[in-house]
């Protein structure tokens, strides 16, 4: 797992799983160019990595807007001028309400920054890759992506467009020397899980991360680093035959059919 002299690029860097991802990409030597929409909070984590001596540039971009994806694919290579791991990883988790009741507007959002947002980085990414002949993707799935989970339509929908989408440019590039996964995380101790847990239970978040917690096999929530870990492999030469393939980080949730039912987002 050295990726010193290779280059990673990750969305939603700002924080939860894609700021442990760009962390453990810095730490084993890669250089870092992070994405996010939140400004504050990419500079923040490219910050933590110049202060442990990591190189790290930071692209303020909607993942929805094509020129925006393409301006960050141009400053990966204007700053390293190459793409070597692509840790396709942006999502929301929209709204908790049934399907018979959810917001379109939010239905659009959520597949917009989830789908659409997946769509384009492999649009713009892959060209890269594929004139390398070399590279290696990640897409952020979820168990919400293998299952379905009451009240979350956008969600589990936007996820299991993640995997077909990682299906399908994984064959097509498997043999130039590109590899594209997915990583299915469970609930993973994030802001989302604790956004979800509020909007679950507004008057006891607390006692929605108890019974969630309680129904995960190995009795807590995952986390970011555990998630991330996962992506470091993946992206490496240890993967080297692995690709279209989903790996589920969850604590052996989706391996219990009871706790499967009502399984939350990461």
């Amino acid at each position: 797992m050295d990726f010193t002299g290779k280059v990673a690029l990750v969305t939603g860097a700002g924080n939860g799983i894609g700021r442990a991802s760009s962390l453990g990409f810095a730490k084993r030597g890669a250089r870092l160019v992070l994405v996010d929409r939140d400004a504050a909070a990419g500079e923040a984590t490219a910050g933590i990595i110049r202060q442990q001596g990591g190189q790290a540039t930071f692209v303020a971009a909607d993942v929805t807007k094509s020129a925006d994806v393409q301006a960050y694919v141009k400053a990966a290579l204007d700053a390293y001028g190459a793409i070597d791991c692509f840790h396709n990883n942006a999502g929301i988790e929209g709204a908790v309400a049934n399907t018979a009741e959810y917001d379109e507007a939010m239905f659009d959002a959520v597949m917009g920054v989830n789908v659409k947002g997946v769509f384009l980085g492999l649009r713009h990414v892959l060209p890269v890759m594929l004139n390398q002949k070399r590279g290696a993707v990640v897409n952020t799935a979820s168990v919400a992506g293998l299952v379905g989970s009451p009240g979350m339509p956008a969600y589990v929908a936007s996820k299991h467009a993640v995997i077909g989408l990682t299906k399908v440019a994984a064959g097509e590039v498997a043999r130039s020397g590109v590899r594209v996964n997915a990583v299915c995380p469970g609930p993973i101790d994030t802001r989302m899980i604790h956004s979800l847990e509020s909007m679950m239970s507004p008057a006891d978040p607390a006692s929605a991360g108890q019974r969630y917690q309680s129904s995960i096999p190995i009795g807590r929530y995952g986390t970011a680093e555990e998630v991330a870990n996962v992506v470091l492999f993946l992206c490496s030469d240890l993967a080297g035959n692995v690709t279209g393939a989903q790996y589920v980080v969850d604590g052996g949730r989706t391996a219990t059919p009871g706790a499967a039912t009502s399984t939350m987002a990461r």
